[in-house]
């Protein structure tokens, strides 16, 4: 009876052996919410093979039929979140009670968006779908993952280089052994290292320090927010935030989360070696945006030119309160002062300490003091760089005003010039905002 039993055991030991499933993919995410999606959407249509382990059904919670409301960042159309605002509007063009109009509340039923979503998703790339599939434990292989889980009735398992940790309490954290990254500390350059933003949080300030950059209601979420600091190649997307994030807020830290996942994945690399300049840029490349300016349109062609440079703090933005809201401004037709970029350009240049030394510009930057700081730093002729200057000022660049060198030069030119011919945005810095040398 004994080694009948042993047989018996061993011949379905083996049978499962044969028919389990394993799956060998760059990226999975775990989790049935609007981050997960999102976050699985990004990474595949950043070129990366990509798995989405939905415990129950499509997108449970948004199955029902009440109306949802949003008010919150229907200025800032960012990335994902843009797409799909624009998705709804078509959607519900023409019907009464609902003003699709720029900037109006987003009104819409639940399972509407759910439907959004699903459309998206399936004509999405590299994307896999698995539904009613729970995880059942997760470890580590390599500097990648081994997830099981229960499908149809069987155990299979998923092989990824990077995991997303979706779920609304964690969970997948908790069963690698993981720990949460801690609530963020917002200070000194961590805006440098934003990977999602948006101006508002549900009315629910991020942190109580008014001097923290940019100042609320505006905000945005550092890398490191998203990081599991034990774990290599382990990202989160809901439990990055103490508390509940509206749905735009959901999308932006899911198409992050998605971002970094895929660069890890692609350059076969660690969550400890993140290049954050590369992440920010590629996020910049699907609409995302690194700080909420609510004066900068995403359609503008030197939006992403724009957003770099405010990333590295060469120009920062202002809050400014009109009709009782708060906005946050770039002011591209305002002229930049030699005082906010100076620190900066000393930071990121060796040679600026020599420039300013010697030319001492005067309180307003002008067209010819950014000239000839270009000049400095590429060691382009002087004479060379302003003639192609004055051939390229309106028909390459496309600026309203005339070349002239004496006059004070605008924050979105000085924007554009700079990051075409000195890209302070290429120079490398940690997650802490650190510029590394």
């Amino acid at each position: 009876m004994k080694k009948l039993f042993t047989l018996i055991l061993a011949l379905l030991l083996n049978t499962y052996a044969i028919f389990a499933e394993t799956i060998k993919t760059d990226v999975l995410v775990i989790g049935n919410g609007a981050s997960a999606v999102t976050a699985a959407i990004q990474s595949s249509r950043s070129k990366l093979k990509t798995v989405l382990l939905v415990k129950g059904d499509w997108l449970q919670s948004m199955q029902g039929k009440e109306m949802v409301t949003i008010a919150a960042n229907n200025k800032l159309p960012s990335g994902f979140w843009g797409e799909f605002r624009k998705q709804v509007n078509h959607l519900y063009k023409g019907m009464p009670g609902h003003d699709t109009t720029n900037f109006a509340p987003l009104k819409f039923e639940s399972f509407a968006a759910a439907g959004i979503l699903k459309q998206i998703a399936d004509t999405t790339k590299l994307l896999t779908i698995k539904l009613n599939a729970a995880f059942a434990t997760v470890e580590k292989d390599g500097t990648g993952w081994k997830v099981t889980y229960s499908h149809n009735g069987r155990v299979d398992n998923i092989k990824a280089k990077t995991l997303i940790d979706a779920t609304q309490g964690a969970e997948v954290v908790g069963a690698a052994g993981a720990t949460l990254p801690p609530p963020v500390t917002y200070a000194d350059n961590l805006y440098r290292t934003s990977i999602a933003t948006a101006d508002d949080l549900g009315g629910l300030a991020l942190s109580s320090d008014k001097t923290s950059y940019p100042e609320t209601p505006a905000y945005y979420i550092p890398m490191s927010a998203l990081v599991v600091k034990d774990a290599d190649n382990l990202f989160i997307t809901d439990k990055a935030l103490l508390a509940d994030a509206s749905l735009p807020v959901q999308m932006a830290i899911g198409q992050g989360a998605g971002t970094m996942a895929a660069y890890c994945a692609f350059f076969k690399t660690t969550s400890k070696k993140l290049h954050v300049r590369i992440i920010q840029g590629e996020l910049l490349d699907f609409k995302g945006y690194l700080l909420p300016f609510d004066d900068i349109n995403p359609t503008d062609s030197y939006f992403k030119a724009i957003q770099q440079i405010a990333a590295t703090g060469l120009l920062k933005g202002k809050q400014n309160i009109a009709d009782g809201r708060a906005q946050f401004l770039f002011m591209p037709d305002s002229a930049v002062t030699t005082a906010e970029i100076k620190p900066v350009l000393s930071e990121l240049y060796s040679r600026a300490f020599i420039w300013f030394a010697n030319n001492k510009p005067a309180g307003q930057f002008t067209v010819a003091n950014l000239l000839s700081f270009i000049s400095e730093i590429t060691l382009t002729e002087p004479k060379n760089l302003k003639s192609i200057m004055l051939r390229d000022w309106k028909n390459k660049y496309k600026f309203s005003t005339e070349f002239d060198t004496e006059r004070a030069v605008t924050r979105r030119e000085f924007a554009i010039l700079a990051n075409q011919y000195i890209n302070p945005f290429s120079r490398a810095v940690d997650l802490n905002g650190r510029v590394i040398n």
